[in-house]
C-alpha cells in the first residue's frame, strides 16, 4: 500500500474541516453489542501456517504453496472456489502473473441477493526498504501484520461461514478474495522512470476483469459492499477512518466503525481521520465501481503512519496480538 501525500492527491478537495477532525474522537461508550462467534486461536494459527511457507513473494515456491492452501480451506469451509489468473504490468513496465484466489459463499435461497466482497492481500513485500541498513532492504519482508493478518482473519471467518452452511444459519451471500501483488509497488531505492498504479496488481486485475464485464452486459455478481483487511494484527492497532473509503464508501464505513463501538472497540476503530492510502479498496470503488471500506493499521502519531516493523525483517509472529485479531474478526461477523 502507499500513502498519497496532500499535495498528491487524486480525488475531489475534502474541506478542511475534515482534516481538523483528525483531532476529534467520540467519547461516548455505547452499549456493548452481542458478540459474534470469532476464534482468535484459529485465526492466529492461519497466520503461523503462512509463515511456515516463508515469505509468499510472488512467483515464489512459498507463494505458490500459499496459494493452493488457501484454496484448499476455502474448499473446506464449503465455498465455491475460483482461481482468477492474469498478468499486470510491474513497476518496470514486465508482465506480472496474477493469482487471485476467491471463495463464494452462497445457498440456492441467497445466491440471487448482493453479497459482501471481504478480501485481504496474502503476497509479502519482496524488498524491506524500510530497513536501515541499505544491505538489509533486499531481504524479503516476512508478513506476518502485513499479509498474514488479513488472511488469517478472513480463513477464520470463512471457517464460522462453514459452520453457519452446516447449520442452516447461513444468512448472508459473501465473495472473500486474496488478492495477489498487492506489495510488490516500486520499491523506494528504484531509481529508474516511475510509473502509476504499481501497488495493488491483483485487485486492478480484478476490478478491470469485473469493469469489463458490466460495461459488456455480461451476468456479474452483484454486491452491497467491499471490506478489505490490511496489517489487522498488531497489538496496539489503531484503525482511523481512511479517506478514499469516506470518499467512496462514507455509509458503509461509518456502519462498519458504530458496530466496532458497539463491540467495545471505538478506541481501535478510531473517529480520527487518516491520510488516503491506495490499497486494494481503491481500484474496486474507483474502477469497478463497488463501494469499498479499507480497515488498516494507521497510527498519526508516527512518522510513516504505520508500524516500525513495516516492510521490515521484524515484520514477524511477535508483532501479532490475538486481541487485535478477536477485534477485527468479531467486527466482520457482526456484519454477516
Amino acid at each position: 500500500m502507499k500513502i498519497f501525500q496532500l499535495t498528491n492527491l487524486k480525488f475531489p478537495i475534502i474541506s478542511a474541516i475534515c482534516f481538523a477532525l483528525m483531532l476529534v474522537s467520540c467519547s461516548k461508550k455505547p452499549a456493548t453489542a452481542q458478540r459474534p462467534a470469532f476464534s482468535s486461536d484459529s485465526a492466529y494459527a492461519y497466520i503461523e501456517k503462512q509463515m511456515s511457507f516463508g515469505p509468499r513473494v510472488p512467483n515464489s515456491a512459498a507463494h505458490m504453496q500459499c496459494a493452493v492452501w488457501l484454496i484448499e480451506q476455502l474448499r473446506a469451509c464449503g465455498a465455491e472456489v475460483e482461481l482468477q489468473k492474469g498478468f499486470m504490468p510491474d513497476y518496470r513496465g514486465n508482465n506480472q502473473q496474477i493469482y487471485n484466489v476467491i471463495g463464494h459463499f452462497y445457498t440456492l435461497e441467497t445466491m440471487s441477493r448482493p453479497r459482501i466482497l471481504l478480501g485481504a492481500h496474502y503476497d509479502t513485500r519482496p524488498w524491506c526498504d524500510e530497513e536501515e541498513e541499505y544491505s538489509d532492504r533486499f531481504y524479503n519482508v516476512p508478513g506476518a501484520n502485513d499479509g498474514a493478518s488479513g488472511v488469517g482473519v478472513l480463513l477464520e471467518v470463512a471457517r464460522q461461514l462453514g459452520k453457519q452452511l452446516q447449520d442452516s444459519t447461513f444468512r448472508t451471500p459473501v465473495d472473500i478474495i486474496f488478492f495477489d501483488v498487492e506489495d510488490s509497488g516500486a520499491p523506494d531505492f528504484y531509481t529508474g522512470p516511475e510509473r502509476d498504479d504499481t501497488w495493488c496488481l491483483g485487485s486492478q486485475l480484478w476490478a478491470r476483469s469485473y469493469a469489463q464485464k458490466v460495461a459488456d452486459h455480461q451476468p456479474v455478481v452483484a454486491y452491497q459492499y467491499g471490506l478489505i483487511l490490511d496489517m489487522v494484527g498488531a497489538p496496539d492497532a489503531v484503525f482511523p477512518l481512511e479517506l478514499f473509503s469516506m470518499q467512496y464508501a462514507s455509509n458503509y464505513q461509518q456502519q462498519i466503525w458504530h458496530s466496532a463501538a458497539q463491540l467495545g472497540y471505538g478506541a481501535m476503530f478510531s473517529n480520527q481521520y487518516s491520510y488516503p492510502i491506495t490499497d486494494d479498496h481503491f481500484y474496486i470503488n474507483h474502477i469497478a465501481g463497488i463501494p469499498c471500506v479499507d480497515v488498516i493499521h494507521y497510527d498519526l502519531r508516527n512518522a510513516t503512519g504505520f508500524p516500525a516493523w513495516w516492510h521490515t525483517r521484524q515484520d514477524d509472529l511477535q508483532n501479532i496480538s490475538r486481541s487485535t485479531l478477536q477485534a477485527v474478526g468479531e467486527v466482520v461477523m457482526s456484519l454477516l
